[in-house]
């Protein structure tokens, strides 16, 4: 069982256009609506593959009904922190080639008790196996739980330092906990040491203030991070694939994508395969091999669709646990 936790969630709205012409009035080619928030599209990601998953998230307003109709439509296993302000609406512009241009709203604003609701529902949802609520859909029973995923941005009024506070709580409760976010939330988080942590190439060279040009940079920089205990550094890389460093372990995975569609939620769903791929009692080799697949399967998909194992069965991806260290990475 895997619990993410979304303090921020998106109703995400993917635009498809011919090109993206500024200032310019335009038709759309196509349209979608999906759940989003880095931790729903984890979670998303999970259930179609049939590891066991219960999203943590806060709901109000106008999108948080929107939310909670398209989890509802897809079954997937929630536990609803009910807010008063709305959650957001992001908006993905995406170009034929794949390249997206991508808007996100602040989000809303939480109070002290909303707050303490969300952290005691982390607590009973790691206490209780993690099976779902009312609302859009429910477990079929309780399991214990292996990870708790803290994901993306944070709402306002939560602090800068929940991230750390949920690795805590995490540790306390006895159970492994992975982040992946920026900024000033991951930086605090890094300093509480998480298991596993899933940043970009511009992430990682940001928490350790240096730039990451090459595979042995990335390398380096992921090192210095273990020494600080983290166990597990994941790093999603674009089109250069992602870099798993662990200790003495070193796992360069990618794979080649023809038809992009978009990227949106193609590092969410690197990290839900890794994830999938461990508690099924995978080598980190090949967790790597299922986390690409996952990640690049779903740039081939619109908006941001999670892949199905159809999808990722279609990817073929490289792996060496020897990366050249002098590799240039894309920018």
């Amino acid at each position: 069982m895997i619990i993410t936790v979304t303090p921020n969630p998106s109703v995400d709205r993917t635009i498809a256009l011919d090109s993206l012409r500024r200032g310019a009035v335009q038709r759309a080619t196509d349209n979608r609506e999906d759940p989003g928030g880095k931790g729903i599209n984890v979670s998303r990601a999970l259930a179609l593959h049939g590891t066991a998953t219960t999203a943590v998230l806060p709901v109000g307003g106008h999108y948080g009904r929107m939310m909670t109709d398209l989890l509802g439509e897809i079954g997937l296993p929630v536990r609803p922190v009910p807010i008063t302000d709305s959650i957001r609406a992001n908006v993905a512009l995406v170009e034929p080639d794949g390249t997206t241009t991508k808007v996100n709203e602040l989000g809303p604003v939480l109070t002290d008790a909303e707050i303490d609701a969300l952290d005691s529902t982390v607590r009973d949802a790691v206490s209780g196996g993690g099976v779902g609520g009312s609302g859009s859909g429910s477990g079929s029973g309780s399991s214990t739980v292996d990870w708790v995923v803290g994901c993306g941005s944070l709402p306002r009024g939560l602090g800068v330092d929940y991230y750390a506070r949920l690795v805590e709580q995490c540790r306390d409760l006895g159970v492994k906990i992975a982040i992946d976010s920026s900024g000033e939330p991951m930086t605090h988080a890094l300093a509480a040491s998480p298991d596993l942590i899933k940043p970009n190439r511009e992430e990682l060279a940001e928490a350790v203030g240096a730039e990451l040009g090459t595979v042995q940079a990335v390398v380096d920089a992921a090192h210095t991070l273990n020494t600080q205990g983290i166990e597990t550094v994941v790093v999603s890389l674009g089109r250069d694939g992602a870099l798993l460093v662990s200790g003495d372990t070193v796992i360069h995975a990618k794979a080649v994508i023809t038809n992009p569609l978009s990227t949106v939620g193609a590092g969410d769903s690197l990290l839900a395969g890794y994830l999938h791929a461990t508690v099924g009692g995978a080598s980190p080799a090949d967790a790597m091999r299922t986390a690409v697949a996952f990640g690049a399967a779903a740039v081939c998909l619109p908006g941001s669709q999670m892949p199905t194992p159809e999808d990722v069965a279609a990817i073929h991806v490289d792996l060496t646990e020897s990366p050249d260290p002098a590799l240039p990475l894309t920018d």
